[in-house]
């Protein structure tokens, strides 16, 4: 099983504050029942902008650690980038990557207000042959208001990415709702914790 969503990276954004956090959390991922985990640092224009060299850096160096600390799992390399307009010169000058080194592209749109822009770069991340996947689309106020939104956008070639919390309620009534119309829908291709803490 893959999570396809996480932040276990240590001080790389909101996520992990530590290495012995991170590999408390991957433990508790192996617990669970996950043997994969993509680990997506948020990636934010003048806010968190550790670029890929550095979390090339620790994934390998984590890797090298895992057998001395039980661990059987592997984690692969990729990003939670808030969506700009600039995304797809982040993606060329490698300071924010695709999900280990594909084409598809994890990113995340604002919480509470609809980006108008969205649609654009859906259509030009398709143009330069990336996948554009949209994190927890569950979670934003407008798509809970207008499932349609995320409709336009799958028709445009955008896939998703839920938030297994979603489905149980962590974020909300309104984000649980939200998800099962979507999964009824079948407009989820990925899921992940999105884990920040064990």
């Amino acid at each position: 099983m893959i999570d396809f969503h996480t932040h276990i990276l240590p001080n790389i954004d909101d996520g992990s504050q530590s290495i012995e956090e991170t590999f408390n959390l991957i433990k508790e991922a192996e617990r669970a029942g996950f043997d994969k985990i993509i680990s997506t640092s948020h990636y934010i224009e003048n806010y968190y902008e550790t670029e890929n060299r550095e979390r090339e850096f620790w994934i390998k160096s984590l890797s090298q650690q895992f057998s001395s600390q039980n661990i059987n799992a592997k984690i692969y390399m990729g990003n939670e980038i808030y969506i700009t307009e600039n995304l797809i010169e982040l993606l060329k000058s490698e300071k924010a990557s695709t999900i280990n080194n594909t084409s598809y592209v994890l990113f995340e749109l604002p919480m509470n207000s609809k980006p108008l822009f969205a649609k654009e770069v859906v259509y030009r991340l398709i143009e330069n042959g990336y996948k554009p996947i949209i994190a927890h689309p569950e979670r934003y106020g407008y798509v809970q208001e207008e499932i349609e939104y995320v409709e336009e956008l799958a028709n445009m070639g955008a896939l998703f990415q839920s938030n297994y919390g979603s489905i149980v309620g962590m974020y909300g009534s309104r984000a649980q709702k939200t998800i099962k119309e979507l999964l009824k829908k079948d407009l989820v291709s990925f899921l992940g914790s999105d884990v920040h803490r064990t």
